[in-house]
């Protein structure tokens, strides 16, 4: 059984290698990552990520030479999606079934994801319906790990003039999902835009009979889907 420190390793190269840096699906992202990128997203040195990329080859989890890059084996890769599947379906219960908000149920499926009853889990995921995304629009692995995700692009490539609707959110911290949460945008709401600036990148958008002008920092973490294009595995608008 791998270690709680383990599988946060292999959460955090899944995430930056199969859902970090794509566009308008998740699973286009770089295949391998650097012990320095990965030290700066897990905060700690790249010493001790050297040390478990080793650790981590041994049980034939990661593919690692020193001073190379870290990638996943198909074995680590489907461990990996696995605590995300876990994480997921831990952040649904808590959403949908306890009432907890959106901005705090990371944090406690983060301790939630360690429990590794395949039996639970499998219950869990009946009792909810088989969902097929969390509260914040992500998607859920299935139960060998397999993961599909629908077309989309963020909030910032949708043309002046044009309507889509919310579906995601790219930024899970506290205070981003305080912000959406106060604004009263929420998933599935249709959104408009009015006008870009092209001197600061500002965008004024329309949801809910309200008017507001935000920033490119909010545009950028918004994943939409184009209403002319729901049905589409690609748009232009």
């Amino acid at each position: 059984m791998l270690s709680f420190t383990e599988e946060n390793y292999l959460k955090a190269l899944v995430q930056l290698t199969f859902f970090e840096n794509s566009r308008q699906h998740e699973g286009q992202g770089k295949s391998e990552v650097g012990v320095n990128r990965l030290a700066a997203y897990l905060d700690v040195k790249p010493a001790t990520v050297s040390d478990m990329a080793r650790k981590l080859k041994v049980k034939e989890l990661v593919d690692y030479e020193k001073y190379g890059k870290i990638s996943l084996t198909e074995l680590g890769k489907k461990e990996g999606m696995m605590v995300i599947r876990r994480h997921r379906l831990w952040e649904t219960f808590l959403y949908q079934k306890l009432d907890f908000n959106w901005d705090e149920i990371h944090e406690l499926a983060e301790e939630l994801e360690h429990i590794h009853s395949i039996k639970l889990m499998n219950r869990l995921d009946q009792f909810l319906d088989f969902p097929s995304f969390d509260p914040h629009g992500d998607a859920i692995p299935d139960e060998n790990g397999e993961i599909t995700i629908p077309f989309r692009r963020t909030l910032s490539e949708v043309k002046e003039g044009k309507k889509c609707k919310m579906i995601a959110v790219n930024d899970n911290s506290i205070e981003f999902l305080k912000y959406v949460d106060k604004i009263g945008l929420k998933i599935e709401d249709e959104i408009e835009v009015l006008k870009k600036e092209d001197f600061d990148a500002l965008t004024t958008i329309q949801f809910k009979q309200k008017q507001l002008v935000v920033s490119p920092k909010f545009t950028d973490n918004i994943f939409v889907l184009c209403a002319t294009c729901l049905n589409a595995k690609e748009c232009d608008c």
